[in-house]
């Protein structure tokens, strides 16, 4: 595959404002491609930036003979996991669901959302 096609794949690129000791600027990366990331100072300037970044990491992929990751779909997401706890924990999550009127699920989506 050339890097035309995996371009015109569906990657989930995040851009970030970020404010720190070297200034304001935007700051761009892609979920699935590790290292692949850029910068502007608009946020369109991080976009075009960002776009010209994956080329360039799809290129050296090809090159070099490693594999490309395929976008991530949304849909393989159940919106289910399971997590293991220490005893205390579970038993305090379930009192303080039960203080609020809500259910445990309820009550952990909530604090993992904040």
């Amino acid at each position: 595959m050339n890097v035309k096609k995996y371009l015109s794949k569906p990657y989930h690129i995040v851009i970030q404002h970020k404010n720190d000791e070297t200034g304001s600027y935007f700051f761009a990366t892609v979920r699935e491609l590790d290292g692949c990331m850029s910068h502007g100072s608009t946020y369109n300037e991080a976009f075009e930036n960002i776009q010209e970044a994956m080329k360039g990491w799809f290129e050296a992929k090809l090159e070099n003979g490693f594999s490309i990751p395929e976008p991530i779909e949304d849909n393989q997401y159940s919106g289910k996991f399971v997590l293991r706890l220490p005893k205390s924990l579970h038993a305090r999550l379930a009192l303080a669901a039960e203080q609020e009127g809500i259910s445990l699920n309820q009550y952990a989506l909530y604090r993992l959302s904040n």
